[in-house]
Parts: structure tokens; sequence; C-alpha cells
């Protein structure tokens, strides 16, 4: 499984094509139950890995071939890759949902100034989020977007479950930080913006 395969788009022949893809397929549908697990354990959910992994399948049988050494464990780091990507998206679209819920709730505001002031903050926590370490954002959305639990995570993510206490709280913190630190002028009554 570790003999090079050419999947590059320098010219081949019809017979060196047909025998890449061949090749490319076979490792493919070896790799394909770990590539689900690893998904699966990242993401929570056997469809929804068993869906990504069927669009990584896609990706690499439509695009330009490129020459890859190991292509199992290349498969391997590209599924662990769609699962992040996934969480990523998932997570840009819980907080857009979350935010504009939010603004549908608090159409009581009577002030102007309340709406930008929340808005200030999630904007602030978004940032907090983005510069957290990838694990510990990684930890975070899993549980406050997708609702696991932290034993379900540490066993996904094959740690201790203390240890997702800690990124939990390492998260939170952030999260608290970044609204706590209110830009000068901000917070203060009368101050209109």
């Amino acid at each position: 499984m570790n003999e090079p395969l050419d999947l590059s788009g320098e010219p081949a022949s019809d017979v060196d094509c047909a025998s890449g893809r061949a090749r490319f397929l076979q490792v493919f549908l070896a790799q394909r139950p770990r590539m689900e697990a690893l998904v699966s354990r990242r993401v929570g959910c056997r469809a929804t890995a068993s869906d990504l992994v069927q669009d990584l399948f896609l990706r690499f049988w439509r695009r330009p071939q490129v020459r890859v050494e190991a292509l199992d464990t290349y498969l391997l780091r590209c599924a662990g890759n769609i699962a992040i990507d996934h969480l990523r998206s998932e997570g840009a679209r819980g907080r857009i949902n979350d935010s504009l819920q939010l603004s549908v709730n608090d159409c009581h505001v009577a002030e102007p100034h309340a709406a930008l002031e929340l808005n200030d903050d999630l904007q602030r926590i978004e940032a907090a989020l983005r510069e957290l370490p990838e694990r510990t954002r990684q930890i975070f959305l899993l549980n406050r977007v997708h609702g696991r639990k932290y034993g379900e995570i540490a066993k996904a993510m094959d740690i201790s479950q203390s240890a997702v206490e800690k990124h939990m709280m390492r998260a939170l913190d952030a999260c608290k930080a970044s609204i706590a630190v209110a830009p000068a002028g901000a917070r203060q009554p009368g101050n209109a913006p």
C-alpha cells in the first residue's frame, strides 16, 4: 500500500491512468472503514462521517492527479482534516444561527446601543475562540455547538475527561475575558456610539 501512486497531471497513457485509478480505488476501499471511524469519532455522527468520507472520495476522483508515496496514510490524514473542516463550518453556522436567534429574541430591546453592545460582545467572543489552540476550540465546539458531553468528547479524542474539562475551562475563560474587557467608552451609561 505504500507504493507511489501517480495521480499527476503529467501525460500518461490510458493504461497508466486506469491502473492509477484502480490502485486508488483499492486503497480507498481498504481504508474507508478506518477513515469513517476517525471522522465519526471527531464529529460524533456515523451518517455525517459516511457522507464526509464519500465527499473525500469524490474530491480525489475528480481532481487533477498528484504523486503520493503512502496513499493509505495520506487518506487518513485527509479524513481527519475534513472532520475538522466540518466542525469549523458547523461552528460558524451555529454562531450565525445563535446570533440571529438572539437578535429575534431581543427585539424588545428599546435602546439601540444595547443591541450594538450585544453585537460587539458576540464579535469579541468569536475572535477569542479563533485565537484558542485548535484542540481547545474543537472541544468547545463539540460541547457547545454539537451538545456532546465531556465523557463523549474524551472518548472520541482519546484524552481524559479531566483534559476535556481543562480545555473547556480555558475556552470559557477566554470567552468571559473577551467580554469583560470592553473597549474605551463602551458600557458606560450616556455614551452614545
